[in-house]
């Protein structure tokens, strides 16, 4: 073999490497994952992992990128752009997809569970949730998995010992019937906003504070403006993955596994970080100034019954008593320590 004919052959061979790499880079499949917390939040993390996975258990096929901060839209815009094949994944409050499934405002009904392992054993085994969940596709996504944020509890520029203390005070919230009944019930009334706009809200005085898991509130920075946090958990407030159905239905049965897999272990490591963060976030928010408040819950638990019977009037009373019965076995199979 002369040199010519070498190189030719070299030459052959290096453009049917390149070429096959550019086939191979061509084929993969960029997937959009699109939610509102910020880049330092446990839900960018929990996203990214996802992402990983995603990427890992498809050999590469697919592709998650992940935009946070609210790049594409807020919660209510990423859902509906989720429905209509807009974007691949979000995740979200589970009250935050009540517009499109109504039953799902009744798991922001107040003090459902009082613990991590409580929440988690309701979400993983309530079958009237699942039953609810079960619906999601015909509205246009399905979850996967449910991610966690944590308890909501109260950041405002004055103290909140009582509800008594709210009266007269305006609170951000995000758009959910049985939330609004709640704060209301509570003696806040209520403005719903974006997320992004609510730290310049306080600060301006728009209104006295907001209500939000801690993970939120620290990545948030809200303790800056809003610096009385009241551990009120008032709600439980995970929030579940979802996929465009558009999406779910180009995927074939085994890279709707390794989706489906990734979402279970991306949600396993969401409730680890969000547990693990609690304390240590409440403490980096003292250090800075906060004032880290647990308010006696018994005046809370009272002022918010009404909203219950608003709940039976609007949803069935089938469906709350479903869930309340749900919860109330939670309960009792794990008792609050």
């Amino acid at each position: 073999m002369n040199r010519k004919t070498l190189w030719t052959k070299v030459f052959c061979i290096l453009v049917a490497v390149m070429v096959f790499g550019a086939l191979n880079v061509g084929a993969q499949t960029v997937l959009k994952f699109s939610h509102t917390d910020q880049q330092q939040g446990a839900r960018q993390a929990a996203a990214l992992f996802f992402a990983k996975k995603v990427e890992e258990y498809t050999n590469g096929r697919y592709k998650v990128q992940v935009y946070c901060c609210s790049q594409l839209g807020n919660d209510p815009k990423n859902i509906e752009q989720l429905a209509l094949g807009g974007i691949d994944f979000t995740v979200s409050s589970t009250g935050s997809y009540a517009p499109h499934v109504d039953t799902l405002n009744l798991t922001m009904l107040p003090f459902l569970v009082e613990t991590y392992d409580q929440g988690w054993k309701l979400y993983d085994e309530s079958k009237w949730l699942q039953a609810q969940f079960d619906k999601a596709p015909a509205k246009g996504f399905r979850f996967l998995s449910t991610f966690e944020a944590g308890f909501r509890c109260m950041t405002t520029r004055d103290p909140l010992s009582t509800p008594a203390d709210a009266k007269g005070k305006k609170l951000r919230t995000f758009p959910n019937e049985m939330m609004r009944w709640t704060l209301e019930d509570i003696g806040f009334s209520v403005q719903i906003m974006p997320l992004p706009e609510v730290y310049m809200a306080i600060q301006q005085g728009v209104v006295s504070g907001q209500e939000n898991p801690i993970d939120t509130i620290y990545s948030n920075k809200f303790y800056e403006v809003a610096p009385n946090v009241t551990l009120t958990q008032h709600v439980y407030s995970p929030i579940p993955l979802a996929i465009s159905e558009k999406t779910w239905q180009k995927l074939s049965e085994a890279d709707r596994l390794a989706v489906t897999q990734a979402a279970k272990e991306a949600a396993v490591f969401s409730r680890q970080e969000i547990r693990a963060n609690d304390d240590r976030q409440l403490k980096e928010m003292a250090d800075k100034g906060a004032k880290i408040a647990k308010p006696n819950l018994e005046p809370f638990r009272q002022a918010v019954q009404p909203a219950y019977a608003k709940a039976r009037e609007k949803f069935g009373a089938e469906n709350v008593d479903a869930i309340l019965k749900d919860a109330e076995a939670v309960r009792k199979a794990l008792p609050a320590k």
